[in-house]
């Protein structure tokens, strides 16, 4: 039997190279992945999955790392891949969920359950940075894959912007914070107000900066978050303040539920299921989780940009 001869793809190819590649290959429909707030200490956790058409119709003027992008040029490019993409969908899990599960967990589950909500099903996966299992297609986990595939290229603007738009949306809900600025990163300026503000509901408890400024930097990552309402939780106000826990004006309910919340997109309709559903696609053959809940999350990144998860600059 006769084996096809290896595609080479050149790393001068451009961001369209590696789909074109696959493409050729057979596999029309790639779908990329990629995810948006993995260094903030604040914040939901942001992953999205795009599938761009073939042909001069997917590729989109300007698309790139959403991180070496300006925010004007993200939200063009925004409206672009929600117009263009043959199927997109966003999942969105709040700080609670990263402290009960796992940051490295809950990143690839986003992941999956944002490939598995794709309306239009694909036939290979481009990931960012890390494989994710559990599904029933062909993957390959591509080291800054946002800056080597349109289609990862294309998540990852679609996970930053939503994030941004979420931070902005919860600064008005916690003034002080300054979260419409550095959108939950580790600033100066953040830092500053966690001392003096105290966390609030938002923040992220199994990082240690929060947990520090919380004084429950003493217990495990997973049970550092106290329970809400509890009378029996001491009030963090930061240094001298009287100001409880979960402080800031607006209600106290998290801006999203318990648990995994999913927005879907594409021009069909979304696809049925709660977003509570196992984070596998149904039906996929032997598919598995993968990950150990004990792992622990990586510390928070030392400033205020995804970037310096790329080794980059603020």
């Amino acid at each position: 039997m006769l084996t096809p001869p290896r595609t080479v793809v050149r790393r001068d190819g451009g961001l369209y190279a590696l789909e074109r590649a696959l493409q050729r290959r057979g596999f029309r429909h790639v779908a990329g992945a990629d995810e948006a707030g993995r260094g903030a200490c604040a914040g939901p956790l942001v992953a999205a999955a795009a599938v761009l058409p073939e042909g001069r119709r997917g590729e989109i003027d300007g698309l790139a790392d959403s991180k070496l992008l300006t925010p004007a040029s993200r939200e063009r490019i925004y409206d672009e891949v929600v117009a263009r993409a043959l199927a997109y969908a966003v999942v969105v899990i709040p700080a609670d969920e990263v402290d009960a599960r796992g940051l490295h967990v809950c990143n690839l589950a986003a992941m999956r359950r944002a490939l598995a909500s794709l309306t239009t099903r694909p036939e290979y996966v481009l990931s960012d940075g890390f494989g994710v299992d559990g599904l029933d297609v062909p993957g390959l986990a591509v080291w800054k894959g946002d800056r080597v595939a349109a289609c990862v290229a294309a998540a990852s603007v679609l996970a930053k912007v939503t994030r941004d738009r979420i931070m902005v949306e919860l600064d008005g809900r916690y003034p002080g914070y300054g979260f419409a600025e550095h959108k939950g990163y580790i600033t100066p300026e953040h830092t500053a107000a966690l001392r003096e503000l105290g966390p609030c509901r938002e923040h992220r408890f199994s990082y240690v900066n929060v947990a520090t400024v919380s004084g429950r930097d003493g217990r495990p990552p997973r049970s550092r978050r106290p329970a809400a309402g509890d009378p029996d939780e001491p009030l963090f106000g930061g240094s001298g303040s009287d100001e409880p826990l979960f402080g800031g004006s607006g209600s106290d309910e998290p801006l999203f539920g318990g648990s995994v919340a999913a927005l879907f997109g594409g021009p069909e309709e979304m696809p049925a299921g709660s977003p509570d559903e196992p984070m596998e696609r149904s039906g996929a053959p032997g598919g598995t989780v993968g990950v150990a809940l004990g792992e622990q999350p990586r510390p928070p990144a030392p400033v205020g940009e995804d970037v310096v998860m790329e080794g980059g600059v603020r």
